[in-house]
């Protein structure tokens, strides 16, 4: 099943247009693993990265769960595929299960849209340990935004090696 992606409002509302955004970001890099196989999402790229799209995916995943769930909705779960904390264990992918790291990446996104449609508004700050800062739903958004943006640039280079498709 192909992915369907709807492209952000051209006016709107801030939020309206935030939210639009970081979906059409999200259904991007679903888009990019879309008719693969297993073996292919899992292929890496050039030496000696280890990147994949499998491993972009679990990595967004985490992405998702850390600023929304921990930051903003302050709660006390560590990262899925790493208890020591490590964001780039998500990236290890090589032996990971397209199932899991798909639903896991959904069900993230799922309690971020559930988070951030319960926010009073952009205002409603979170604790960013890393930062040693406080930090707003607004500039989380914009940072996933952000995000999602540079890791699909990664995520286009890697479908073109796996089967040349380009673009989108």
């Amino acid at each position: 099943m192909a992915t369907e992606r709807i492209a952000p409002p051209l006016t709107g509302g801030e939020r309206e247009t935030l939210r639009a955004f970081l979906d059409f970001h999200r259904a991007t890099l679903a888009m990019k693993c879309d008719g693969l196989s297993d073996e292919q999402l899992r292929l890496q790229s050039s030496p000696p990265s280890t990147l994949s799209l499998l491993g972009l995916v679990r990595h967004m995943a985490e992405v998702e769960r850390t600023w929304f769930r921990r930051v903003i909705d302050k709660e006390d779960i560590g990262l899925v595929w790493s208890p020591e904390g490590d964001f780039q264990a998500a990236y290890d992918a090589v032996d990971a299960d397209r199932a899991e790291a798909f639903a896991v990446w959904q069900a993230e996104v799922d309690h971020a849209r559930r988070i951030e449609r319960e926010a009073e508004s952009l205002d409603v700050t979170g604790y960013m340990p890393r930062w040693e800062a406080d930090v707003s739903l607004r500039l989380v958004m914009l940072h996933l935004i952000h995000e999602y943006a540079r890791h699909n640039g990664h995520a286009d280079f890697l479908r073109e090696s796996i089967d040349g498709e380009v673009g989108a």
